[in-house]
């Protein structure tokens, strides 16, 4: 397979899917989406695979989540396919039938902390920073965020989380179970691969079936993914969103009250 906007790598048993856009700081695009669901595919397909890992390109960022340049430009009825690659998407991680390893080299921000809540495991190094950013440029992390974080961190601080949206040093997310381990980023790789050698030294059936059982509870919540796939989508092209979208982008402070733009 041809791939633009990833790298995808298959070896001793583990696939890699790589977030192959530094440049944007590994945010995500429609193309990045459909590119991602088709590698996760193939792995599950993939017999000779046992344990996937998601990262991204560089050591700035794991993934910043949806690209701005596009995002802004959304109207309701194209926001509603983009949510619906993306919710493809997490519905293909989340019924994979091998263990999803996140190896969080730099921000993990936004959409990108949400694609982190959607893999089973999170292994950091101390140099991310994660978070979520909706309500700063109008958006909304329906993508997971709201639905997946408080199961992880607890209700209380899921909320400050996402009300505040504060950034989260690696060492504090994982003083809140929000990843599995933090290391030097010397030793991400290392780590990492020791991690995937333990799991494809386990029996592949004990650990689909395990990942099934333990995704139950939260499998539940897939009707909150489709109804916050509509919601957001009826807020493209809003004010709100468009403004803190270009605020972003031209890296000023958003003004949330039309009547009060110079």
């Amino acid at each position: 397979m041809n791939f633009e906007d990833i790298i995808y790598e298959k070896k001793d048993g583990v696939a890699t899917i790589t977030i192959n856009r530094p440049q944007a700081l590994n945010a995500f695009r429609s193309k990045t989406l459909d590119e991602m669901t088709a590698a996760f595919e193939d792995a599950e397909e993939d017999e000779d695979i046992r344990v996937v890992v998601l990262t991204g390109a560089g050591d700035r960022a794991f993934c910043s989540g949806g690209d701005v340049s596009e995002m802004g430009k959304l109207t309701p009825a194209i926001g509603r396919k983009f949510l619906g690659k993306c919710l493809k998407l997490s519905t293909t991680m989340r019924n994979l039938s091998k263990p999803i390893i996140a190896r969080i080299n730099g921000y993990c921000l936004g959409g990108g902390n949400e694609l982190n809540m959607f893999c089973d495991l999170a292994i950091a190094s101390e140099k991310a920073v994660l978070g979520q950013v909706g309500p700063r440029v109008g958006s909304v992390p329906v993508w997971g965020g709201t639905q997946m974080l408080p199961r992880v961190v607890g209700e209380k601080r899921a909320r400050e989380i996402i009300f505040l949206c504060r950034r989260y040093s690696a060492k504090e997310a994982e003083a809140m179970g929000w990843v599995n381990k933090v290391v030097p980023p010397e030793e991400l790789n290392a780590e990492v691969a020791k991690w995937c050698e333990e799991i494809k030294a386990l029996s592949p059936q004990s650990i689909k079936l395990s990942k099934i059982a333990l995704n139950f509870g939260s499998d539940l919540l897939y009707p909150s993914f489709v109804h916050g796939r509509d919601m957001l989508a009826l807020i493209y092209g809003s004010y709100e969103l468009s403004e803190g979208m270009d605020a972003f982008l031209n890296k000023r402070k958003p003004v949330w009250k039309p009547e009060e733009r110079d």
